[in-house]
């Protein structure tokens, strides 16, 4: 999956915005966290940009990104726990 590919199956999180650069849909599904939205994410960006991006947006320190916070912190923990053990 690539980035472009995560923006056009995720039209949902940037509706008014279609002609969106794909990390602007990114940085959508981190601070509306689901699970399966943010795995796609890494598969789309690599988990690297995706933990850069959201703590770009953590400095941001927005009220989205402290409710976001638990839940994104957790579901990236638990994505690169799979990978490790996926690799081994």
């Amino acid at each position: 999956m690539t980035p472009a590919d995560f923006a056009a199956s995720h039209r949902d999180l940037v509706w008014s915005r279609s002609e969106a650069e794909p990390v602007v849909y990114l940085r959508a599904a981190l601070l509306s966290p689901r699970f399966h939205t943010v795995l796609d994410a890494c598969r789309a960006f690599g988990l690297v940009f995706v933990r850069s991006e959201w703590q770009a947006l953590q400095r941001e320190d927005s009220l989205e990104s402290r409710r976001a916070a638990p839940h994104v912190d957790r579901m990236l923990h638990n994505i690169e726990t799979g990978l490790q053990h996926a690799a081994t």
